[in-house]
């Protein structure tokens, strides 16, 4: 090995389909920290759902959409897909009790918003309610929900909800000269082990203008 080679670290390999052998996932571990979908339905009947889901993220900015992604059949997915409306609930710091308990695994009669102690609230644009202390909603219509293949073809249990944001709610104090504030708004962010969470602070922030072909010397895209 030449001085200029880099030392490769000692690494260790799994094939998830055999099993990782470690306490809890590292795959979600890894892919960390992520933004919670703390996502609020109404079933058919008028009974409200509220539930966090750590598979969530942004897929598209034109339009917006969001999606989340469930472990099996749960009620947040039922609802989004048979009434074709959801909302997602920005998980503030303040907020994080609350939503943990709101995870809870219970009947689908049962309403978590009452569980955790919080206020539904009428939405603009959508018939489902959300949280009244959450900080930043989008009201959403759910565009699809598909259920997840592996590299065999075999379908799994778990499904993805998209929805197209149609309305959204921000707190005024969290825009700040017109640029929503990120650390002011205090996310609470999953990563780590079984039970970790992170949020993020002044410390993390930094700026990083995307370079333009001129400054690399290369021609701009047609």
């Amino acid at each position: 090995m030449s001085e200029t080679t880099p030392r490769q670290p000692s690494r260790y390999f799994y094939e998830p389909a055999a099993g990782h052998g470690l306490p809890h996932s590292p795959f979600k571990a890894i892919i960390a920290p992520r933004p919670i979908g703390w996502i609020s339905t109404r079933d058919a009947a008028g009974v409200l759902n509220l539930a966090p889901y750590s598979f969530f993220n942004a897929v598209s900015d034109s339009p917006p959409i969001i999606g989340f992604s469930s472990s099996g059949l749960k009620d947040s997915v039922v609802n989004a897909e048979a009434t074709g409306e959801f909302c997602w609930n920005l998980v503030s710091a303040d907020l994080a009790a609350a939503m943990n308990l709101s995870a809870v695994e219970t009947t689908p009669e049962i309403d978590e918003f009452a569980v955790a102690g919080l206020t539904p609230a009428d939405s603009q644009v959508v018939s489902a309610p959300h949280v009244a202390q959450a900080r930043t909603v989008f009201e959403c219509r759910t565009t699809e929900v598909l259920q997840l293949k592996d590299a065999s073809g075999e379908l799994t249990d778990r499904r993805v909800v998209f929805g197209e944001v149609v309305g959204v709610h921000i707190d005024q104090a969290l825009l700040k000269d017109g640029i929503y504030d990120t650390v002011a708004a205090q996310p609470m962010l999953r990563g780590g082990g079984p039970t970790t969470y992170f949020t993020i602070g002044e410390a993390q922030r930094s700026h990083m203008r995307r370079p333009l072909p001129e400054d690399l010397g290369v021609p701009p895209r047609a």
